[in-house]
């Protein structure tokens, strides 16, 4: 069992957030899907973005940058997207590193639930 914390930085050890999420567990809201898809892209793991990607929307492959590395979230609004609700969006920024360049990343991500699973469908970059 991992005790690190979990690259979301939502105070949690990675086992006990989004490492479940990662080995399938179903996430419970649609925050915690988009947490778990920041992780993600931090750990180097596109089966599990394209896993929790909609069909609609998902792209047929998907590779990430290795020089590129997700540092921080912070999650700046979160409209629905509850355990009983069949959609929702969060708005987050997110910060990145590759080499010397840095910069960030925000955007507004809707999600919908089908099935008791959440999906990540788009997101509109501000």
């Amino acid at each position: 069992m991992s005790t690190e914390r979990c690259p979301c930085l939502s105070g949690n050890p990675y086992d006990e957030c989004c490492g479940p999420l990662h080995e399938g567990a179903p996430a419970p809201t649609a925050e915690r899907l988009m947490r778990s898809r920041f992780s993600a892209f931090a750990l180097g793991l596109p089966a599990y973005l394209l896993d929790s990607w909609h069909p609609s929307t998902r792209p047929a492959s998907l590779e990430l940058d290795p020089e590129q590395r997700w540092t921080r979230l912070d999650i700046m609004d979160t409209r629905s997207g509850g355990p009983f609700d069949s959609a929702g969006s969060v708005t987050f920024r997110a910060w990145w590193r590759s080499g010397s360049a840095r910069g960030t990343l925000e955007e507004a991500s809707s999600f919908v639930r089908e099935g008791g699973r959440w999906y990540y469908v788009d997101g509109v970059v501000a």
